[in-house]
């Protein structure tokens, strides 16, 4: 799953090398926290969170597959 956020996302900003995924996994939910650099932060958000909308829809639909646990994609600073 890292692996599928860094593919949608790294064509997206302007300096892919500080894309960063972290997975923090429970009992019940699976947790990936995407990082980016400061100023690649307003293209993965887009106009009223339409980027990041869909890159989570691709994601919660791989992981429903992947993982039977509960996935969130958070996006930090």
């Amino acid at each position: 799953m890292e692996q599928l956020i860094e593919t949608i996302v790294k064509p997206l900003v302007d300096y892919p090398e500080a894309v960063r995924v972290e997975k923090d996994e429970n009992t019940n939910r699976v947790v990936y926290k995407l990082s980016v650099h400061q100023s690649d932060t307003g293209k993965v958000i887009g106009k009223q969170g339409r980027v990041a909308k869909a890159v989570r829809s691709v994601v919660y639909s791989a992981a429903g597959n992947y993982h039977k646990k509960k996935t969130y994609l958070d996006i930090v600073d």
